[in-house]
């Protein structure tokens, strides 16, 4: 068969569609692995086509890739479907790299699932409850391969604290770097969790700075967000080499005052804001997450930095008209 396996979004190599490809491969498929969702001048016919969507403001893109394979396969967290790879191949035990060939490091999971039910997130009702699923010798590729690991666990602490504690002595032992770019939940961490971070080499996606990762989604949770900042601190991870992803527009008790507090709040402990912005609509939240993480928060204040973008904009729709 033809199989055409289409990334829709996101940076990172996808794990479902490594998986579909290895499927296909090993029963002699023909596979074509693009980012363009349109159908190119001389592509052939496919017997199967499939999609991953991961954010839901790609879903313009989405709605182009259906138009153009209304009988295409899709799935990930940007859809509106909740249809996994699992649920369409079964189970897959490896992956395909070579969908990514300038992709030199490795990426997997090492548990699924979260303890929590946010009502913002769909891990919880795609995944379940949290269980372990891969050791670091199954993620990483093997020798001749960079010891860089993408962990993309969502609930890292979570699994059982057996498993995560062989997760970390595997990561320890065998030096690994890791990106846990999902974020640990720091809101539920004790000492030997963060003692256990602090000995490893924790990194950021490029894997040249030290980086962890957590989030702080609303103002009621600042007390405990604090407790476990300072507990990593006192681990040896200071508040510089965290950055705390901030969820914006989704509270409806969310105000500017809220926002404010939680944004200034991490400046002065020195840690690194990434607001989150839930509802794309929101130019205002749009423009401030953009101020925030192109780091212009350090030498133009907001108010100047919105005046500026509000002139830009209308100028742009004065050339449009």
């Amino acid at each position: 068969m033809n199989v055409r396996i289409t990334h829709i979004d996101g940076k990172l190599p996808n794990l479902a569609l490594m998986a579909l490809a290895a499927h296909h491969r090993r029963a002699g498929d023909e596979i074509y692995f693009t980012r363009d969702v349109e159908r190119g001048l001389f592509e052939p016919e496919y017997q199967v086509v499939y999609g991953s969507c991961i954010f839901a403001y790609s879903r313009h893109r989405l709605e182009r890739f259906q138009k153009a394979y209304p009988d295409a396969i899709v799935g990930g967290t940007g859809t509106y479907t909740q249809r996994t790879v699992e649920d369409v191949i079964g189970e897959e035990p490896c992956q395909d790299y070579t969908l990514y060939p300038e992709f030199k490091d490795s990426i997997g999971f090492t548990q699924r699932g979260c303890r929590l039910k946010c009502k913002f997130c769909v891990v919880p009702e795609k995944e379940g409850k949290n269980r372990s699923v891969k050791t670091i010798a199954d993620i990483w590729r093997g020798p001749g391969h960079p010891k860089n690991l993408h962990l993309l666990d969502n609930d890292f602490f979570g699994q059982p604290r057996e498993q995560w504690q062989a997760r970390i002595d595997e990561i320890r032992n065998g030096k690994f770097r890791v990106c846990l770019s999902q974020g640990i939940n720091v809101r539920m961490i004790d000492d030997e969790a963060a003692a256990a971070l602090a000995s490893i080499e924790y990194r950021e996606s490029r894997f040249q700075e030290r980086r962890l990762y957590t989030a702080w989604d609303n103002l009621r949770d600042e007390q405990i967000f604090f407790k476990g900042i300072e507990r990593l601190e006192r681990a040896g991870i200071p508040a510089k080499n965290v950055m705390a992803y901030m969820l914006v527009g989704f509270d409806i008790e969310e105000t500017w005052e809220r926002i404010w507090r939680r944004f200034n709040r991490m400046v002065e402990r020195g840690i690194m804001p990434y607001p989150m912005v839930y509802d794309r609509k929101r130019t205002d939240l749009v423009s401030f997450q953009r101020w925030v993480i192109t780091g212009l928060y350090r030498i133009v204040k907001w108010d100047e930095y919105k005046r500026s973008t509000k002139s830009i904009e209308s100028l742009e729709a004065y050339a449009t008209t």
